[in-house]
């Protein structure tokens, strides 16, 4: 099975080799800047030669926002813009270009509704000091060095690993990848390289791929499994919140920048945020380390696995509870299980975001038409059961997994979700947007009756 797939370690750089990185993450901001103001005057003259009555075969000549044509516009220009432009790599040029093109098609494609999610800002200006260093290298000498703990990149020359890249160069060796690009990327005061590398990975299966999981997120616990399992959240924001608040209030004392007067900041400032800046990063680390662990060792051990779809950003909207939610990376678990199911030959089934799980009996099937968020105890009315709400969840969603294989070999697929609870049985079943068939990933819709079931061929 082939797939892309990316390769990050940490650099140990030294400060000359930090300079040509920051050189050429400048010369990609500046390329983006210059096209960008150059797009903008283009559409901002238009708009005014139309208040003006011009017709619009009169108008003056629009630009093309593809990458090609960028890039065509900025090496005739660059003699003038950059003078430098010798000094550094083309490809640093090419990630600012392409990084302003695919804004432009993205920002075009969601006002004509072309491109789904939430609507896309019009791009903006880059900033040398807002903004992460990034340059990305596409053609050149891209290649891990035989000792594993350096990598060679164009115009920078060899670069020492922080860590050994053992696994990756095994691969290249074997013949079972190859390297399609490197990015070289500052974040949380150090340097990292990402190789986007096309691998072609061996089947694998679930040490148990009849088993059935449901999983039900949560802030008390990060999950809780049919099983029975509690995973603990770990909440690794709320425990370095004392250090986070004494690094933000040493960084308060010192003299920051100040755009209104061009005040630039002092060394004492910097230093305070780049130490502010190493305890994000680390927590941002500790949280995406134990989101990975849990779900590898989920999709390594279960054939099947059953989520909800949840409305984070809905959530997030409790100003209660905010914090903690964003604190557990709820769409990140999803993602995460997403590709991972994939990979080791399993599916993943999401439950519909109006699916009741914590309100409906995982006993006798009656559901609730209400249930507070401070009941943490599920008693069923109907048939007595008591059961922990978070467990009874889990029970429910693992449930749907026997009804998708019910309805049918192939995915189900439904007008629309209704806002209402529903009563035991009445569910369908329909593949994820944007995963592979080969993982058999499927989302679990409820139906209104059986008037939208529509049973369509498996693709």
């Amino acid at each position: 099975m082939k797939t892309i797939q990316a390769y990050r370690f940490a650099l140990d750089i030294t400060a000359r080799q930090e300079r040509d990185l920051l050189a050429h993450a400048g010369a990609a901001r500046v390329a983006h800047n210059w096209a960008l103001a150059r797009v903008k005057a283009v559409m901002d003259q238009r708009a005014a030669e139309r208040t003006y009555g011009v017709p619009d075969d009169k108008l003056t000549e629009s630009i093309s926002w593809t990458l090609a044509s960028l890039r065509q516009a900025w090496n005739a220009a660059k003699h003038d813009v950059a003078p430098w432009w010798a000094e550094c790599s083309k490809e640093a040029f090419n990630t600012g270009l392409d990084a302003l093109a695919r804004a432009l098609k993205n920002w075009a494609d969601s006002r004509s509704g072309k491109r789904a999610g939430r609507p896309a800002g019009f791009p903006r200006f880059k900033s040398r000091r807002r903004t992460a260093p990034s340059v990305r290298f596409t053609t050149g000498t891209i290649r891990v060095e035989p000792d594993r703990m350096h990598v060679v990149l164009p115009r920078l020359g060899r670069l020492k690993l922080h860590e050994s890249a053992r696994k990756l160069a095994r691969r290249l060796a074997n013949g079972t990848a190859r390297i399609m690009s490197a990015t070289v990327r500052r974040d949380g005061g150090r340097w990292h390289v990402a190789f986007t590398v096309d691998v072609e990975r061996a089947q694998r299966r679930p040490a148990r791929p009849d088993t059935v999981v449901g999983v039900d997120v949560g802030i008390k616990h990060l999950a809780v499994l049919s099983t029975g399992e509690l995973v603990d959240n770990p909440r690794h924001l709320a425990s370095a919140q004392q250090r986070l608040r004494q690094l933000g209030r040493a960084l308060s004392r010192k003299t920051g920048p100040d755009r209104r007067t061009g005040r630039r900041a002092s060394n004492r400032w910097q230093r305070a945020a780049d130490r502010l800046g190493r305890a994000h990063a680390r927590v941002a680390n500790l949280r995406r380390d134990g989101l990975h662990k849990l779900t590898t060792r989920l999709t390594r051990k279960h054939g099947t696995i059953v989520v909800e779809d949840l409305n984070v950003t809905g959530m997030l909207a409790n100003r209660r509870l905010a914090k903690h939610i964003a604190d557990t990376g709820f769409a990140e678990i999803r993602r995460q299980l997403a590709y991972k199911t994939t990979w080791n030959g399993g599916r993943l089934l999401v439950a519909d975001r109006w699916y009741p799980s914590s309100k409906t009996c995982s006993g006798c099937g009656a559901a609730k038409a209400k249930l507070a968020l401070s009941e943490r105890e599920y008693l069923c009315e109907a048939c007595g059961l008591v059961l922990n709400r978070d467990l009874n969840a889990a029970l429910n969603l693992a449930a749907l997994a026997a009804e998708y294989d019910t309805a049918g070999s192939g995915p189900v697929a439904t007008r629309g979700a209704d806002r209402k609870t529903r009563v035991r049985g009445q569910v369908a079943a329909k593949r994820e947007p944007g995963t592979a068939p080969a993982g058999q990933t499927g989302t679990v819709p409820p139906q209104g009756g059986t008037a939208d079931r529509v049973l369509t061929k498996a693709h």
